[in-house]
């Protein structure tokens, strides 16, 4: 046992010295040392260089950002590297080079051995086998056709279910338009959920061996640490599928029983849903459009996370961004990408706060803070409405009424709130039912509360002619099974008016911000959702789902 100890004692003084030595001698070269033992190996920047030529040059790429790419090397003075950096420049590349030792390079050539398992990658962009992804989406029908897939997977060979079981579970995932991809080891199996139009719902189970082989997988793609159990980990890969170029973000935890994975897929096509289609009733639509087409103001949206705030306040941009107007976003993270559109994200050291004044400084018109947290914030966003900007941003609150309160309690002066604020909104997403099966149902005792509501509205136009009907959700081949095809919002607002001044400068609660909204035209969340049941738009489950009829 000491001979080991004093073994291994001898190896790490070599490898220490030689760290040293790589150190030292970047800077002779005038070029920075790093120790690619302790950084995360890029298998997007691994990939550009071949491994012959990447051992023939003694070099490795471990990073890449756009075109940028990060080069390690053991000497500058190496002919092949040039020639290798001037093959680089014809395919648009550019280097940020560093030194490392011998040890760190086998680091990084150790890992091109785990590239076998996973498909190339292209200029940044993982092409998931763009064929087999869509041989299966075309396959399946039904999550009883992905469950049937998967259980056949379980009876190969271990070395052809890696990949078969990538294809099936992504495929599946964009065959039944998921959002979010769930998979969650328990004591027996492993469960596979999709978040179908923001509901989860259980699609498979396979063993644990196939789990494991599955999290190898989706970590490399991810570019994640392959040996690390015991952490939380995020990561990103993108999927080219169609010509659209869809990012899947993951995130993987430690659970008891292994490892659980959410992959949530980013289409840019869900977050293109055009101002009209959002599911606003005609008169708050008017409004809406009205209050965000001013020089100055500011659009508050509030509600719990998933309940399409951001794709609200997308739309709203996309209807006001035109050439003349100069639209820039502070978010966390960028989810989708709006051509004509200013986008930046938040990282370490580039706070909310940070970003909402640096945007001031580049001349905008519009600017939307993804969403406002804490004090600082608050003031900077009230003042950039103040003073001939409009703002967009989200506050998470229960309803409209609740938007005032909450920013009372972040330090902001109810007696700017005229000046400032525009529109507060609240909403929530509801499934629509399936047009091709949806049925019609008796009203029946159930109902009860959603008359209430109906007898209570204000503006009974906005009903369709009696006798009053439901629909049910059915099923079809259209619809997957579930009945139910896309999700509609399901809105109030609160727009600023010298009756509301008055009443916020005594800082009412939100209880008599309630009893003021319900002296209004504008329906309320529950108002609009029972309308939504009776136009066959929704079902009173689903809205009983995301907020009481009262």
């Amino acid at each position: 046992m000491a001979d080991i100890n004093q073994k291994l004692h001898i190896e790490e003084l070599r490898r220490r010295e030689e760290e040293d030595l790589a150190s030292i001698l970047s800077e002779k070269y005038g070029v920075a040392y790093i120790d690619l033992g302790r950084v995360t190996i890029n298998s997007d920047a691994l990939r550009i260089i071949p491994e012959a030529q990447a051992r023939e040059s003694e070099v490795a790429a471990f990073d890449i950002v756009g075109k940028k790419i990060s080069l390690a090397m053991r000497s500058p003075a190496n002919p092949k590297i040039t020639v290798l950096k001037e093959e680089l420049g014809k395919k648009g590349y550019a280097t940020n080079d560093y030194m490392v030792s011998r040890a760190s390079l086998e680091t990084a050539w150790n890992r091109y051995k785990d590239l076998s398992f996973a498909v190339e990658t292209k200029g940044g962009m993982i092409d998931i086998s763009a064929d087999a992804l869509s041989r299966t989406i075309a396959a399946i029908r039904t999550a009883a056709d992905i469950a049937a897939r998967i259980a056949e997977i379980g009876t190969l060979e271990r070395a052809y279910r890696i990949s078969r079981i990538a294809e099936v579970v992504l495929g599946g995932a964009f065959a039944l338009d998921a959002s979010d991809i769930h998979i969650e080891p328990e004591q027996a199996d492993v469960r596979v959920r999709y978040r179908l139009d923001g509901v989860l719902q259980d699609i498979a189970r396979f063993d644990h061996d196939t789990h494991t082989l599955l999290l190898s997988r989706v970590k490399l793609l991810s570019g994640l640490k392959l040996n690390i159990h015991d952490e939380a980990q995020d990561g990103r890969f993108t999927i080219a599928l169609k010509g659209a170029e869809i990012e899947v973000r993951t995130s993987v935890i430690p659970n008891a029983y292994g490892e659980s994975i959410v992959m949530r897929l980013l289409n840019p096509e869900t977050i293109a849903v055009p101002f009209e289609a959002l599911g606003m009733e005609e008169r708050m639509k008017a409004l809406i459009e009205r209050e965000i087409a001013k020089p100055n103001g500011m659009l508050l949206n509030t509600g719990p996370t998933g309940s399409g705030k951001s794709t609200t306040l997308y739309a709203c941009m996309r209807r006001i961004a035109t050439p003349n107007v100069k639209v820039i976003t502070i978010e966390d993270p960028i989810e989708y990408h709006v051509q004509g559109i200013v986008q930046t994200q938040v990282e370490k050291n580039y706070t909310f706060l940070q970003g909402l004044r640096a945007a001031l400084r580049q001349d905008p018109d519009v600017i939307m803070v993804g969403e406002i947290r804490d004090e600082e914030v608050a003031r900077t966003a009230i003042d950039a409405a103040l003073t001939g900007h409009f703002v967009f941003s989200t506050l998470h609150t229960n309803n409209a009424a609740g938007t005032f309160p909450r920013l009372i309690d972040l330090g902001v002066d109810p007696k700017v709130f005229s000046a400032a604020i525009s529109v507060a909104m609240a909403q929530r997403l509801v499934r629509r039912l399936c047009d091709a099966c949806k049925r019609p149902t008796p009203l029946g005792d159930t109902s009860a509360r959603l008359m209430k509501t109906i007898a209570g509205l204000r503006d009974k136009t906005l009903l369709p002619p009696e006798p009053y009907s439901m629909y049910e959700a059915v099923g079809c081949e259209i619809c997957h099974g579930t009945g139910y095809k896309g999700r509609i919002g399901v809105f109030e607002a609160i727009v600023m008016d010298a009756e509301l001044d008055t009443l916020l400068r005594a800082s009412p609660s939100e209880r008599e911000l309630r009893a003021y909204q319900q002296t209004k035209e504008l329906m309320l969340m529950h108002e609009d959702g029972a309308v939504k049941i009776l136009k066959g738009i929704t079902t009173l489950e689903e809205v009983e789902r995301v907020v009481l009829l009262e």
